[in-house]
């Protein structure tokens, strides 16, 4: 959309005020809001200004003024505000006009720069299956006397004898017994379709939405494919869509990815391919799930670095609590048509040419999506440009359950990192792949890791409720 176009759009709809938004180090968004009387072409020119050391993350208070550069092809019009208001995503620059190298969608922009001058393909689809939770209730205090947490919904397996609706109704959603069932026991078939209707409203194409594995309502819609920096911005509207939604209801929805001890956690398994023009080159009919050579190498690329991407993939203590056997999580790198329990699957179902793609599972919703598509799309690059073979390195193909096999069998497959710490440690250590082709700073890295870090000592250092049962009678 031209700017021209966006100024028409405000004059049609009887805007009342334009939002502009940009993202955070942590996959956050922020907004200062004009009258729409003071926004005209000029100010897709010159930007809005705000404090960037106010930012965590961003710049030091020496250094603080920053720019809202407007991005007119990611416009919608909110529908939780009583006023009129038109939503606007905008990159980071310094006031001499410079993209600033610590702004997440600047580095996607230039991860899809980079692909386009690397002569490998024109452009990387992405579809992520964001996973989240929908609870009545929350709560929870961590400070110097008191720690923890608390949630509730109608639908648990905890609340079988729930006295407060005056009778119990039956129908709870078992420990892992969430996936697809329909009412009364799927009790949130009209919020989620509420949240479809409105992610259409705003331009987002749905395929579906549906309960998914674990009690207390766990949901997952699935929005279609686009562009690197374009899914990345879909995301966020997302989620935005998501919580507002459920707070419309008297609920709150979480995309943290584990929430709940003793159930499946929440994931975002993100599906990706490659296109030359109209032309997909992840397909190739007949080889092992129709998987191209150039697929495979991206798939080495991926699983070579997989420890130091779910640094950027998987960036939360909590994370962590989610990459563990037995949930349906994806802790082992290896790939798989169809095989779940593998870091990489290929989805083998009703799959066309076009339709040809990897899917990464290890990666939550905690993850920036700017920068977590962009580190993706540069390790299966670097596969594909170092000619990585999964194969040949152990990653499989491992096309039977891989938490049944023997200890001995086990031992040959690499697990990911255990800690945010681990996965850090991993990122410092193997970032090259990130920052030779210019997409991401060193700068950047340096700081990511000790942003991320100040998190992991922030949770280690606190005392946690389960070490009373443990401890306190020693």
């Amino acid at each position: 959309m031209s700017v021209q176009g966006v100024l028409d759009k405000i004059k049609e709809n009887s805007i009342q005020f334009v939002d502009f938004r940009f993202v955070d180090l942590a996959g956050r968004a922020h907004h200062i809001t004009l009258p729409a009387t003071e926004v005209d072409g000029d100010t897709f020119v010159n930007g809005v200004a705000f404090d960037g050391s106010s930012i965590p993350g961003f710049r030091g208070i020496e250094e603080s003024d920053m720019v809202m550069m407007p991005d007119t092809e990611s416009v919608f019009i909110d529908p939780f505000t009583d006023h009129p208001t038109l939503n606007v995503m905008c990159n980071i620059h310094t006031p001499d006009g410079e993209r600033y190298d610590r702004d997440p969608r600047s580095i996607a922009q230039k991860a899809e720069e980079y692909l386009q001058s690397s002569g490998v393909g024109t452009a990387a689809f992405f579809a992520p299956e964001s996973e989240f939770f929908i609870f009545d209730d929350v709560r929870y205090e961590s400070s110097m006397n008191t720690s923890f947490y608390s949630v509730d919904s109608e639908e648990a397996a905890w609340n079988t004898n729930r006295k407060e609706e005056g009778g119990n109704l039956g129908f709870k959603v078992g420990v892992k017994g969430g996936y697809v069932p329909v009412a009364p026991v799927d009790s949130q078939q009209d919020i989620r379709s509420e949240m479809v209707r409105l992610m259409q409203e705003a331009g987002l194409r749905v395929e579906r939405h549906h309960h998914e594995v674990a009690t207390a309502g766990q949901a997952e819609i699935n929005f279609r494919f686009d562009t690197l920096t374009k899914t990345a911005d879909n995301l966020l509207l997302y989620k935005y869509l998501v919580h507002n939604t459920a707070r419309q209801y008297g609920k709150v929805a979480t995309f943290m990815p584990k929430p709940l001890f003793g159930d499946n956690g929440s994931g975002m398994h993100v599906h990706q391919s490659i296109f030359n023009g109209d032309s997909p080159l992840f397909y190739e009919k007949g080889a092992y799930a129709n998987l191209s050579q150039m697929a495979l190498h991206y798939i080495g690329g991926i699983l070579h670095h997989a420890p130091a991407l779910i640094a950027l993939t998987n960036p939360s203590t909590n994370s962590f609590k989610r990459l563990v056997p037995g949930y349906e999580a994806p802790v082992n790198l290896v790939f798989s048509k169809g095989n779940r329990s593998a870091a990489v699957r290929i989805p083998v179902a009703a799959v066309t040419p076009k339709g040809c793609r990897i899917e990464f599972r290890t990666p939550d919703s905690t993850a920036n999506p700017y920068l977590a598509f962009a580190a993706m799309l540069l390790a299966g690059l670097d596969g594909i440009q170092r000619k990585i073979d999964p194969t040949a390195l152990g990653y499989g193909p491992y096309d039977k359950n891989i938490y049944e096999l023997s200890d001995e069998e086990k031992k040959e497959i690499r697990s990911v990192p255990g800690t945010l710490d681990e996965a850090l440690d991993a990122l410092e250590a193997d970032s090259a792949f990130l920052t030779e082709s210019g997409v991401f700073s060193q700068d950047f890295i340096d700081n990511y890791v000790a942003f991320k870090r100040q998190e992991a000592k922030a949770v280690a250092i606190r005392v946690h409720p389960h070490e009373y049962g443990l401890y306190f009678d020693c």
